[in-house]
């Protein structure tokens, strides 16, 4: 049993005014692709939001590739999609929960605790024959009210002087963890004292959690006082967020900035 994870079939068996399912698709290579496969087909009544239009804020010289969003926005935009504060979120995409964790880690971020990640994405879902359409939903504005919780959140200045025991998590995958390629930021290499689980390993190819993996994957980390992750951008070290709170340690931190912030100042 998992608490943030459901299956295509279950998703399917519930009442669609007891849900808001969203499609958050993207491709980092080419922007518009997600979009451009959301509108060709979509779980039906899905709505999409845009990894850099909805979920990120505007860059900087500083702050990462991806910052967070501005919260009043991002609370309007989820009232127009038609959320209330009791309803379920269900949020997919295709790339192995890559882009889907971080509405995921932002709402919950926002006070919204039922919120859940669609295992296997939208390949799952038609694989089990379930409803796709190309419409645009039709939505009446929702009562969402965002609540944040800064907390969750650290600055560079608190990852550089974090305590001697805390456990900074880099989430990218092990060559550029190790500094011998970087094919997105101006600089290689990793946070001194970082220590490496790449989010690829959290799932298997069919973008399904590795269950059994769970617990052993973060085992000799459990006990630390203090979890901060981080990955390239803020995006994919959600993953890994996932994975730790399913494993029950759902106080692990975000660098929001990540590599990208951090390199900027190199």
């Amino acid at each position: 049993m998992t608490k943030y994870l459901i299956s295509p079939t279950a998703l399917a068996a519930l009442p669609g005014e007891q849900r808001v399912i969203i499609d958050c698709r993207f491709s980092l290579i080419d922007v518009e692709a997600g979009r451009n496969s959301y509108q060709q087909s979509h779980i039906a009544g899905a709505h999409y939001l845009h990894l850099d239009e909805d979920l990120s804020g505007t860059k900087a010289a500083h702050g990462g590739r991806h910052p967070l969003p501005d919260t009043q926005q991002l609370q309007h935009r989820l009232q127009q999609l038609g959320l209330n504060n009791n309803q379920l979120v269900v949020i997919y995409d295709d790339q192995r929960m890559a882009f889907a964790a971080r509405p995921w880690w932002l709402l919950r971020y926002l006070g919204h605790e039922q919120v859940k990640v669609l295992e296997g994405g939208y390949s799952a879902w038609q694989q089990a024959g379930l409803p796709c359409d190309n419409m645009l939903p039709i939505s009446t504005q929702g009562d969402f009210m965002a609540s944040p919780k800064p907390e969750w959140v650290v600055s560079r200045e608190q990852v550089l002087n974090r305590a001697a025991d805390t456990v900074l998590i880099d989430s990218r995958e092990a060559a550029r963890y190790q500094g011998l390629e970087e094919p997105i930021d101006p600089v290689a290499g990793h946070i001194e004292g970082a220590v490496n689980f790449p989010w690829q390993s959290v799932t298997d190819e069919q973008g399904c959690f590795v269950n059994e993996q769970v617990q052993p994957r973060w085992q000799q980390l459990l006990s630390s006082k203090e979890l901060m992750v981080y990955c390239g951008s803020g995006v994919t070290a959600c993953v890994n967020l996932l994975s730790l709170a399913e494993a029950g340690r759902e106080d692990a931190k975000l660098y929001a900035g990540s590599w990208s912030d951090w390199c900027s100042y190199l």
